[in-house]
């Protein structure tokens, strides 16, 4: 299911998607003040710009706010470079730190906003939430003592009102289904981790599943966990889902390869104009070097994304299956600003295996053709036809077995899957986009939460929801929301809207280990990697 929904993108989304990945994807590694310092003092920059800022200041006609040109400077200087070089203010640099570092401070809850009202879809176990007794289902209706409800509610104002240092306090007015009164807590701030492995489950016997869904500072761990689980499980043979995983930390990735390749292999390398040739080499030590691999991509993986699965197709190690990934093969660094702002600088390229550059074609400092790839890929058929991809480089390389790769515009699959829309309506479309199908699932369960809790796992809860027949409580709704019901497409969908809801449904009471599960199951993509696992001994 989850390369289905591809149909449903309109350019806003896809851009708000690609923005999102540009800058989720870049490496976060440090580096101190002074070395940017002397890039600019080199080429006396930083006199010419602080003299036109103080004729500016004490010379032009009105008062002006020479900080907020300073800000506007630095971002407009950094564009004119590479579409993933960027400046961060220092009032985004946490915010945009935190999505990498694998935890950020906050009280622990997963919410949803609905009706104009902050619903707690889950508590995270153990966090400072669940200590103090909130529930999922609990709507969140006051914030240190202010009604904290309304059209002008966004995911931004709720986060910057949750989160906040650890041990500092915040106070929360719930309102909780069956209970007349507001219900008032303290809840004292905590670290929450950020968990990058999404799911790793036993997708059938001897194939362990893994999601990972970005390469955080404590991706490689949660991966060793999940192996060392799945082995215990039984598993043989390894799916590893990176479709929409956007990159990050190049070390997670390459820590990650290492796990499956034998001694000696080159993972990756990376060099640049004053960054000296850096290689991956692997060291034999893996704890999967003869388990089978299938590694899934999309095209909105990207960076890290790319190079693992660029290691493991160029070394013969495993089948690459999807389709075409993004295309970034740049090394960015971050340096930190005494301001406390930053710049993550493009520093270098790096190279799969066998030598080829994977990072799309761009202009510098015009990133519009480049943010507008994705878009054109989609409007050209590329996700439905193979033979609609065009690579932008046409040398040849080979890999360790000697079979012919391209490079200069992201890692082509070994085997493609297109995009599948058989189940796809415009009804489907209307209530997906709007979001009606999440918000039936949530009341759904928040109506019948006691007797959902029951169910233990994914198969009951499947079981269970098949009995109920949702979908003509799902057109009703649809319907009060000005969706109306046509008979013809809701017949074509019936099955897709059905998987979904038992999904979200199941999500909402069993987390991430029940959701994936039941999405998965009709995947394309998935079923794929599973035939081609089948075949090996």
């Amino acid at each position: 299911m989850n390369n289905k929904k591809y149909l449903l993108l309109t350019a806003v989304v896809l851009l708000s998607i690609i923005s999102g990945l540009l800058l989720g994807n870049l490496l976060a590694r440090r580096a101190n003040m002074s070395a940017l310092t002397r890039v600019f003092s080199s080429a006396g920059m930083n006199n010419k710009v602080d003299e036109l800022l103080n004729i500016i200041n004490s010379q032009y006609v009105d008062s002006v706010d020479t900080k907020e040109m300073t800000e506007e400077l630095m971002a407009d200087l950094v564009s004119k470079l590479d579409p993933h070089s960027v400046y961060i203010p220092a009032a985004d640099l946490a915010d945009v730190n935190s999505e990498l570092e694998g935890s950020f401070s906050g009280i622990g809850v997963q919410f949803n906003i609905q009706n104009d009202t902050v619903m707690i879809v889950a508590v995270v176990s153990g966090g400072p939430s669940e200590k103090v007794g909130l529930l999922a289902g609990d709507r969140i209706v006051q914030v240190n003592d202010s009604a904290f409800v309304g059209k002008n509610i966004t995911n931004e104002k709720v986060m910057k009102k949750l989160r906040g240092p650890a041990k500092t306090k915040v106070k929360l007015g719930i309102r909780r289904h069956g209970t007349s009164e507001i219900l008032k807590y303290s809840i004292t701030r905590g670290e929450i981790p950020l968990n990058s492995v999404d799911i790793a489950y036993m997708i059938e016997p001897k194939v362990g599943f893994i999601r990972v869904s970005k390469f955080a500072a404590t991706t490689y761990s949660e991966f060793l966990n999940a192996i060392a689980d799945l082995k215990n499980k039984g598993a043989q043979k390894f799916i590893i889902d990176l479709r929409e995983n956007s990159g990050g930390f190049m070390d997670q990735a390459i820590n990650m390869v290492n796990e499956f390749l034998p001694k000696g292999r080159m993972i990756v390398y990376s060099q640049g104009k004053a960054y000296k040739r850096s290689e991956a080499i692997s060291d034999g030590n893996g704890s999967c070097i003869d388990a089978s691999i299938v590694v899934l991509i999309d095209e909105f993986s990207a960076s890290a994304s790319e190079i693992f699965s660029g290691a493991i197709q160029d070394n013969d190690r495993g089948l690459i299956i999807g389709r075409r990934s993004f295309g970034k093969g740049l090394v960015q660094q971050q340096m930190d600003m005494s301001d406390g702002s930053a710049i993550r600088l493009t520093v270098a390229r790096y190279y799969t295996p066998s030598g080829r550059s994977i990072q799309k074609p761009y202009v510098r400092g015009n990133s519009d053709d480049y943010q507008m790839d994705i878009l054109n890929r989609f409007n050209h058929g590329e996700f439905d036809s193979k033979d609609s991809i065009h690579m932008a480089d046409t040398v040849k390389y080979k890999t360790v077995g000697g079979r012919t790769v391209y490079g200069g515009g992201g890692i082509m699959p070994d085997i493609f899957v297109p995009r599948d829309t058989a189940d796809y309506t415009p009804y489907f479309n209307k209530v997906v986009n709007y979001g009606y199908l999440y918000q039936f699932a949530f009341q759904y369960t928040d109506k019948n939460r006691e007797k959902l809790s029951k169910m233990k796992s994914w198969q009951q809860m499947e079981k269970y929801l098949d009995s109920q027949n949702l979908i003509p409580q799902f057109e009703t709704f649809a319907t009060s929301k000005g969706v109306a019901a046509n008979k013809v497409q809701l017949a074509i969908s019936k099955n897709l809207i059905s998987n979904l809801l038992n999904a979200y449904i199941t999500r909402n009471i069993l987390g991430d280990e029940g959701f994936y599960p039941l999405l998965y199951k009709d995947d394309k993509t998935v079923s794929k990697a599973l035939i081609e696992l089948r075949k090996k001994k």
